[in-house]
Formats: structure tokens, C-alpha cells, sequence
């Protein structure tokens, strides 16, 4: 402890003595506030590069500092976004995905431009989250249920069991709500976590098909092209890591 003490006074002296501090935590919080609330302007005109005044020093190593910055700013977004709306397991999975490409990230550029990357995402997703209309709670118990089980099969009786409501009335009231059928939305979801499947991990696309309680892999083929109007293998082909360069051994599958 002794010598933590002893480091920290010798910091605060270097600080002062160099007219250096950290960045205002007001400032700081407004920032992330920006992203809570989906506020694109707000974000870019607050917006910092890493390593910029008001960063601190974490690390000797120039890029393990600038990646643990980037984490921190993750783990700060991701909390920020759970309490503004978003899905508590959306958001930590991206949070996930996006903390694995910053450990994979090689250089100063590839961190800064995941930065940017993730504010973004983060920023419109939630942007969208503000745009929508308010669900009922049986219809947001139905979209936590299908995400909970989205590798498995899943079947209006199974949902409208767990949330105690009689399937004929779930069904009605789904389609009344989301102007879509519940396999229609089921599907939707499953393609959706296919696309970051394809984008953010190496698994082989059969793999993905059968993760995602498809039938067949012709089957998820057929699925995946009438909703995204190409193959899993064209779609990852185009998006795998595109938004951060950098590139893996990808395993290419139909």
C-alpha cells in the first residue's frame, strides 16, 4: 500500500506541475448521456479520440493503453444503453463482440476506428429504441422469450405458456402490435443474429444454421438469401470485420 501511496503523490505532483488533468467528469457523463438517448449531434459534437487531452495514462505500451481506454468506454456505454431501453442481452453480447475485436486489434488505427465503430452503434441503435412505439408488457415478455430461446425451437403455444396468455389472444395481440406474425418475428430475429454471427465470429455458416434451430442448412440458406437478397457466404464475404479492418481466417461456407 505503501508504495501505491507513494506512486499516486508523485503523480498528482507531475500532474499539477505539467498543468495536465483529466477529462471534467460532467463532461465526461454528458457524453454518454448522448449516446443513452440516441443523440447523433450530441455525440459528434462531444465526441474525443482516444488518447486525446483527458485521457489518462494506463499503460506504457501506447496501443495496450489506448485499448484499455477503448474497454472502459464499452463497459461505461453498455451500462448507459441497458438504462436508457435497450435489451440487457443485446447490449452486453455487443459489448462482448466488440471488447474481443479491440483484444484482436493490432495497431493505433484499428482501435480508433473501432471507437468511432461502436459509438455509432451504439448511438442508432439506441436512436431506434427512442423512435419506436411502446410495446405492451406481454408482447416485451414475448421478444424476451424468443431471444432467451432462439436456438431452440419455438412455437406460439411455448411462448403464450410462459407468459400465461392463451395463444389465439397472444397471436392477435403480437400482430396488433408489431404489424408481424410471431414466426415472422422469429425469423426475423434468428437471420438478425445470424448477420453478426457471420460478422463478428468464425464459426462455419452450417454451424450457425444449426445454432439457430434452422431444419436444414439448405434451409437457412433459403431463409437467410429471401431476407437479406444473398448467401451467408456473400454476406460475410462482404461485412466480416469490414468496419474495423481487421481480417481473420474465416472459414467460407455456402
Amino acid at each position: 500500500m505503501s508504495d501505491i501511496h507513494e506512486k499516486l503523490a508523485y503523480m498528482e505532483f507531475y500532474m499539477r506541475e505539467n498543468a495536465l488533468e483529466h477529462m471534467p467528469v460532467e463532461r465526461e457523463m454528458l457524453f454518454y448521456n448522448y449516446v443513452k438517448n440516441g443523440d447523433l449531434d450530441g455525440v459528434n459534437e462531444s465526441f474525443n479520440a482516444l488518447g486525446s487531452k483527458g485521457f489518462g495514462v494506463l499503460s506504457d505500451d501506447k496501443l495496450r493503453n489506448l485499448k484499455y481506454h477503448l474497454i472502459i468506454t464499452i463497459a461505461f456505454i453498455t451500462r448507459f444503453c441497458v438504462e436508457g431501453g435497450m435489451e440487457r442481452e443485446t447490449a452486453y453480447n455487443l459489448s462482448d463482440l466488440y471488447i474481443r475485436r479491440t483484444d484482436k486489434a493490432q495497431t493505433a488505427e484499428q482501435i480508433n476506428d473501432l471507437h468511432k465503430s461502436l459509438i455509432l452503434d451504439f448511438t442508432r441503435r439506441m436512436s431506434a429504441i427512442k423512435r419506436a412505439v411502446p410495446y405492451s408488457k406481454p408482447i416485451i415478455q414475448c421478444f424476451e422469450y424468443i431471444y432467451n430461446h432462439l436456438n431452440e425451437k419455438i412455437t406460439l403455444n411455448t411462448i403464450a405458456e410462459s407468459i400465461g396468455l392463451s395463444p389465439a389472444y397472444l397471436s392477435r395481440l403480437f400482430h396488433k402490435e408489431t404489424g408481424k406474425t410471431v414466426k415472422e418475428y422469429i425469423l426475423d430475429k434468428r437471420i438478425e443474429t445470424a448477420c453478426n454471427m457471420l460478422m463478428y465470429s468464425e464459426y462455419d455458416a452450417a454451424d450457425i444454421g444449426e445454432f439457430l434451430a434452422f431444419s436444414s442448412h439448405s434451409h437457412f440458406i433459403e431463409a437467410f438469401k429471401k431476407r437479406m437478397n444473398m448467401t451467408p457466404r456473400e454476406y460475410r464475404n462482404k461485412n466480416f470485420h469490414a468496419s474495423s479492418g481487421i481480417k481473420g481466417g474465416v472459414k467460407n461456407s455456402v
